[in-house]
């Protein structure tokens, strides 16, 4: 990393150079002199200075020649007061997000399964109690088997949504939101709460003398958080509807803060998330944090690590890319060049976390000598981009993980979508084999960007530009970007060459190799392989192993894999790492746990011969 932008550089403080003091006055005494102040890094005597030597004596030996007697003048030394300063606590980071003291329970997340979550009534099962989640989203069509919320089969007060968190639990918050759909708005706009412990006796929840009544939703989409008047331990905690939008009904989706309680009968097995061996820095790293560890990480391996900068975001923030090779800095012959690229969406912040992990975990594994990270590193040049729009990620990062919703920080600062950003070469592509002019007119690969697209005012991020600009430096040969809020690796073609088809199956010419590069990481994936996960929103991609032509699940024009493979020749997947697209700091470990080999084993790929 450049000393210009290294963070946390400290310097020791000067020593302070001892203070002089002045000539012997009449009778030999030692005048004190004023001293300037002096700055909080030279405290060490309580007086901030250093302390006076002996007082000389009083009697002195007088010459034996008679001489004239002089007039004694007693000089009075006043001391002043030199008032010590606390040192200032640290300024805490006013962009951190203030997280709640007990965990979400893991409805977002799936942690608690359908089984967990009962409701009074409902209007259909696509409406049911196990789609009251925060964040879930709905299937496209209305009435969908799939739909985005709990609805209530009825309109009156008496209406419930219950989870069962199988233990004792300390209860702390409910978040909730309204119904996800593009065809109805519909959302509570305020609840009470109440606890059981055997779901026959409830309790509401008081404030006071009189029963809490929470303010609700104003909209559909934006969490609102509130915190119980004081933590309740129970099992089972219930939502019930008081008020709702007057033009809607009665419909929620819902997550529930609380810590987990031992078990004093030991009755029960408990399963928990697997710990993980390595010691990482397993917690949610804003800009200023990422920076840190990617130094840290760069000064314990110096010699394999180098930190550069492909660019700015549109609000200035550096694009830091960390480089790890055997000879960092240069690009060897025959040693393929490999790239991580993560954040592209700034609320997907998984892959962020996973990249700065995964250079940590490289660093130490390659120190400690295992043999499978030595032969990456020895063989391959890996680039890691861990956020691709930071400005994006700090607009998320200051409302939390469970605030930010499902879009916050999903764009840049100017609104782009960076998935849709880059140059779409493939209509140009598509026109020129429709007209016979592939390969002898127009190539089908190495495509060169359109003219418009090089107009100073196209409509292109700084975030697109300066990523365009790190493909055309490095002659990368495999990548990933990685997103969230699905279960599933997307190969190219993402665009649809039906223009106006939402879905359609569009292979490219290489489709057995990409089809072999998304599996490679989907069955090897924790969480994907997983026979016994649901359906994270409402598409089934287990049906076919986890993975998915882009464009056959929904058309994206200008997106950066096919860019990728179009103007680079570099073969590009996207992985969709979690169904939470930003999972509490909690969950980074058991996430660490079911991406770790996927991330290596794709590495590796780039190592394979034909």
């Amino acid at each position: 990393m450049d000393a210009r932008c290294s963070p946390g550089v400290t310097r020791g403080c000067p020593v302070p150079r001892a203070l002089l003091v002045a000539p012997p006055g009449p009778l030999g005494w030692v005048r004190p002199q004023p001293q300037p102040a002096l700055p909080p890094a030279t405290w060490g005597h309580p007086e901030g200075r250093q302390p006076p030597g002996p007082e000389p004596p009083l009697s002195l030996c007088l010459p034996a020649a008679p001489v004239p007697r002089r007039k004694v003048v007693r000089v009075k030394v006043v001391k002043k007061k030199v008032l010590k300063k606390k040192p200032k606590a640290p300024a805490k980071d006013p962009a951190a997000p203030q997280e709640p003291q007990c965990p979400p329970l893991g409805l977002e997340s799936l942690r608690v399964l359908d089984s967990q979550l009962r409701a009074s009534s409902d209007k259909r099962y696509g409406l049911g109690a196990h789609r009251g989640r925060l964040n879930i989203q709905s299937g496209l069509y209305d009435g969908d088997f799939f739909d985005g919320g709990w609805c209530a089969g009825q309109e009156d007060k008496e209406q419930w949504l219950e989870i069962d968190a199988r233990r004792l639990t300390n209860f702390t918050g409910v978040i909730t939101q309204g119904l996800n759909s593009i065809w109805t708005y519909d959302w509570v706009t305020s609840y009470k709460v109440q606890f059981s412990n055997d779901t026959h006796t409830w309790q509401p929840c008081r404030n006071g003398t009189e029963e809490a009544v929470f303010p609700g939703n104003k909209d559909p989409e934006t969490p609102v958080l509130n915190m119980l008047p004081s933590p309740v331990v129970a099992r089972y905690i219930r939502i019930n509807p008081q008020t709702w939008f007057e033009n809607g009904t009665i419909c929620l989706r819902a997550e529930v803060l609380g810590c987990p309680l031992p078990d004093p009968n030991n009755i029960y097995y408990w399963p928990s998330d697997p710990v993980p061996t390595d010691k990482l820095d397993f917690r949610h790293h804003n800009y200023k944090e990422m920076r840190k560890l990617m130094k840290r990480v760069n000064d314990e391996c110096p010699n394999i690590t180098r930190v550069y900068s492909i660019g700015k975001s549109y609000l200035g923030l550096k694009m830091y890319v960390m480089e790890i090779s055997d000879n960092p800095g240069q690009h060897e012959v025959g040693e393929p060049e490999f790239r991580y690229v993560a954040g592209m969406h700034g609320n997907e912040v998984l892959g962020r976390e996973l990249l700065l992990n995964l250079m940590e975990y490289l660093c130490r594994e390659f120190r400690r000598g295992n043999p499978r990270v030595v032969r990456l590193v020895t063989d391959t040049r890996i680039h890691l981009l861990p956020s691709m729009n930071p400005d994006g990620y700090e607009t998320a990062y200051k409302l939390g993980s469970e605030l930010s919703g499902w879009a916050m920080g999903r764009w840049t600062y100017e609104g782009i979508d960076l998935n849709h950003n880059f140059a779409d070469l493939n209509t140009a592509l598509w026109d020129a084999e429709d007209n016979d002019l592939v390969p002898h007119e127009f190539p089908n690969h190495y495509i060169p960007i359109p003219e418009y697209y090089t107009f100073a005012n196209a409509t292109v991020a700084p975030e697109t530009r300066a990523v365009i600009d790190w493909m055309q430096r490095y002659p990368f040969v495999l990548s990933a970007n990685l997103h969230g809020g699905e279960l599933v690796v997307t190969y190219p073609f993402d665009m649809t060459r039906t223009y106006w088809k939402a879905q359609e199956l569009t292979p490219t010419a290489d489709d057995g190799v990409f089809r072999w590069l998304a599996t490679v990481y989907a069955t090897s994936n924790l969480a994907m392989a997983s026979e016994e996960r649901r359906l994270c929103h409402y598409d089934d991609f287990m049906r076919s192993g986890n993975i998915i032509n882009g464009a056959n699940w929904h058309t994206v024009p200008g997106s950066m894999n096919d860019f990728s493979y179009l103007h680079t020749n570099c073969f590009e997947i996207t992985v969709e790492l979690s169904c939470d697209k930003f999972p509490h700091a909690s969950e980074l470990p058991a996430e660490w746990e079911n991406n770790r080999e996927s991330l290596l084993l794709y590495m590796e790929q780039v190592l394979c011969t034909p």
